[in-house]
């Protein structure tokens, strides 16, 4: 009996996915609930599990196939592949060495570098590969090409002494620059990153206002209390849940930065699922911690902890990452000292938080060398005037500044 593989629902507004790659290939045996195939949506990187054991013995969707809902990913067979009958060695001769691992290694080699490889009478398959999971890429067999090669063996002495060969001429001019490149297709989540990040500009009246904030207090007070912290709480105190914090006091104080348009209408939001910008190898996400006015410094922290966790191991899942009322980018850990982040849409404002650095300022008349950070908020002014936007991000920097605001939410 046959067991089909289908694409499975993929969540609200998602229709369709890439197929990634396949972690089996016809033939291999599989358990039930094993991962078969990893799947790209707009959104997240999913897996699909095996719906039952046997032989995978059908592959539909090759890789980078665009398939929909419901649509045929494979077939596995009940029961283990049968292994081939190997060929009985002729007596008195060795067994011939297997020529299987060229071929596995030419799985692996990008197709504008087998053709240049091919081109050039170049085993692609015995050159080191620099691209992703190991796959030789054109700039690859470039660099293999541009190596010198060993000296073949030197020919008999000729009677007459030969004249020395002449030293080949450097190649003159640009390289061509179409050998110097490499084509690859955009992920889903690239594309939608890239859709959405337009429609924000194309849409929104977007402004940025900026401030900064001094760090001094609430360094001071991640260092005395962060071994206390992590110690009662099992999680460590960072400087994200202090923002995120202040923020939701700000957020409350001025309602329309956490509103959005709807139509003709505008929609004021009365939670606070703030969404906190994480960057991957795949692309830009934005998980969303809900209800996060509800949750202590120890919830937000275990919270992030856990959706970065997730980001970063390509786990996130739709419901992550839905929804969100207001959104924070830390480029600081990236030693961004300044930055006018891009609106998350249907959202109205972002937060950018960026690099502590000390500087000099005055206080009280003096000059001294304080830990700063730029602020940055992005807006839709259409939703947003000026002044509340300076009025929201004042007040974030008065939190900050005393920490002791965001505990008795003035």
């Amino acid at each position: 009996m046959a067991t089909e593989i289908k694409v499975p629902t993929l969540g609200e507004s998602v229709t369709e996915a890439t197929v990634a790659r396949w972690m089996k290939k016809v033939g291999d045996t599989v358990e039930a609930d094993e991962p078969l195939v990893e799947l790209e949506t707009d959104k997240v990187t999913l897996e699909v599990n095996a719906p039952a054991g046997g032989t995978l013995t059908d592959i539909q969707a090759e890789d980078g196939a665009t398939v929909g809902v419901g649509a045929l990913l494979g077939v596995i067979a009940d029961g283990a592949a049968k292994p081939a009958a190997a060929p009985a060695a002729a007596p008195a001769q060795a067994a011939p060495q297997p020529a299987a691992a060229p071929a596995a290694a030419a799985a692996g080699v990008m197709p504008a570098a087998r053709k240049m490889a091919d081109d050039h009478g170049v085993d692609a398959g015995k050159i080191a590969g620099t691209g992703k999971d190991g796959r030789v890429t054109k700039g690859d067999v470039i660099q293999h090409l541009e190596q010198p090669r060993p000296a073949a063996a030197p020919a008999p002495a000729p009677t007459a002494p030969a004249a020395p060969a002449a030293k080949p001429a450097a190649p003159s001019g640009p390289r061509p620059r179409a050998d110097l490149e490499e084509r690859v297709r955009m992920t889903r989540l690239r594309q939608r990153i890239a859709e959405r990040l337009k429609e924000a500009q194309d849409t929104a009246a977007m402004l940025t206002t900026f401030n900064e904030v001094d760090m001094t207090n609430v360094i001071a007070m991640r260092a005395r209390l962060k071994d206390a912290f992590e110690k009662k709480h099992g999680v460590k105190l960072g400087f994200m849940s202090f923002f995120v914090k202040a923020c939701i006091v700000a957020l409350k104080e001025i309602p329309a930065v956490n509103a959005e348009i709807d139509g003709s209408d505008l929609v004021y939001k009365n939670y606070y699922d703030i969404g906190v910008a994480v960057g991957t190898p795949q692309g830009l996400v934005v998980p969303v911690v809900r209800d996060a006015d509800r949750l202590g410094f120890a919830g937000v922290e275990a919270k992030i902890a856990e959706l970065g966790k997730k980001a970063r191991d390509g786990k996130l899942s739709i419901e992550d990452l839905s929804g969100g009322t207001f959104t924070i980018s830390n480029g600081g850990v990236y030693g961004s000292l300044m930055s006018t982040p891009i609106l998350n849409p249907p959202q109205s404002g972002i937060l950018g938080m960026h690099k502590t650095m000390d500087r000099a300022v005055v206080v009280d008349g003096k000059v001294e060398v304080r830990p700063m950070m730029y602020l940055a908020l992005s807006y839709d002014h259409r939703i947003i005037d000026g002044r509340e936007a300076v009025t929201f991000l004042v007040r974030v920097k008065e939190c900050i500044e005393n920490p002791e605001r965001i505990l008795l939410d003035v």
